[in-house]
């Protein structure tokens, strides 16, 4: 007989346990109990937020609210609170439960900060392009001759001809 995965913690077994116990059958309760792991890490009351931060993991066990942010940045995220709607659709109150529920960033921004996006919006194209770290390639041009230009309009000129014969 194949083992199909290893019985780790007490929520894998589901009401099995429950089962035996009200059953009064000893020896499948013993024999699900051997087959727990015996390391306390693997219990299931420390199996839940394995992906959070200890800061996060406070907040949440004395049952904080997240903390405000203070710059909310336009160009990362499209979506930020604005509860400017609330307090002119339904006044005062509402907007003081509404910031408590869901509070909005102090200052509201895009990427830079003031100075340096009214010297961006100031300045070229190109140095706002050198300033983001973006690739500037550029490719020369070729001047043409005269006579290769008239060489390419007659050419032009006698496909168009040709397709409209």
């Amino acid at each position: 007989m194949q083992i199909e995965s290893l019985l780790v913690n007490e929520l894998q077994l589901g009401s099995r346990l429950n089962a035996a116990v009200e059953n009064q059958r000893r020896g499948e309760f013993g024999l699900l109990l051997a087959m727990l792991s015996a390391d306390s890490n693997d219990m299931a009351q420390f199996q839940f937020d394995k992906h959070l931060t200890i800061d996060q993991k406070l907040y949440k066990q004395f049952q904080l609210q997240q903390p405000q942010k203070l710059v909310d940045d336009l160009s990362a995220t499209a979506e930020h609170t604005n509860n400017g709607a609330v307090f002119h659709s339904q006044g005062l109150c509402q907007f003081h439960l509404q910031q408590s529920l869901c509070p909005e960033a102090i200052v509201i921004r895009g990427k830079h900060d003031d100075a340096m996006t009214q010297a961006l919006s100031n300045s070229s194209h190109l140095v706002r392009s050198k300033y983001e770290g973006l690739e500037t390639h550029y490719e020369p041009t070729e001047d043409m001759h005269f006579v290769e230009q008239l060489e390419r309009q007659r050419q032009i000129s006698q496909t168009m001809i040709q397709l409209t014969a």
